[in-house]
């Protein structure tokens, strides 16, 4: 049966990791659909035009080594914020969800616009606290000197942003399911999402 899984949430909530364990528990495609803007942001920085960068995103530039830092982060908030950019990214997710085995495609308003039919679609959250947290021990275990209170206040800056934003604003879908991660661990996260998913794949059925 061919499945289309979206998920959505904010920054560090956990959705990408739940995503790549549902993905492969499922045996369907990912994507993380945050690392299109993410490596929109990329060329950006470089000095490209975002909106043309955005016309002409290739496989390969997903695959870029920076695509991770705080850096590129706040950019990717910027230009996702772009509805020229948005516009043209929409196609290369939904041409994605149409996997002939399905798919699980992870973001911010995948459940809302790029496949609102999808026949699963989870919200994925935890309080701008913990997932500052989050951010703040991935950041400082690749290097970075910035302060948890920075972490925090880049984290409250990107929601207000990206909760909004004109256009696609981050939301749950109205028949989207509340995962909230904040006292949860890994294992944990994933295994309510599995549950979710596999009763309404049967109810489906």
């Amino acid at each position: 049966m061919t499945i289309t899984i979206a998920i959505d949430g904010p920054a560090a909530a956990g959705k990408g990791t739940i995503s790549k364990a549902v993905a492969e528990h499922l045996g369907l495609a990912h994507l993380d659909t945050g690392l299109l803007y993410r490596a929109v942001a990329a060329r950006t920085l470089t000095g490209e035009d975002a909106i043309a960068v955005a016309q002409d995103l290739s496989a390969g530039d997903l695959e870029v080594e920076n695509l991770r830092t705080a850096e590129v982060a706040q950019m990717a908030s910027k230009v996702a914020a772009i509805p020229e950019v948005r516009l043209a990214l929409v196609a290369f997710q939904r041409d994605f969800a149409r996997h002939s085995d399905g798919a699980v495609l992870d973001g911010r308003d995948i459940g809302t616009v790029i496949c609102p039919d999808a026949a699963v679609k989870l919200f994925v959250t935890a309080s701008p606290e913990v997932r500052a947290r989050r951010r703040y021990q991935e950041q400082a275990a690749q290097g970075s000197t910035d302060s948890y209170e920075t972490v925090l206040t880049e984290v409250l800056a990107r929601d207000e942003r990206d909760m909004n934003r004109a256009d696609a604003p981050l939301k749950p879908a109205d028949d989207a399911v509340l995962i909230d991660t904040s006292d949860l661990g890994i294992k944990a996260a994933v295994d309510a999402a599995i549950r979710v998913i596999e009763q309404r794949m049967t109810d489906g059925a």
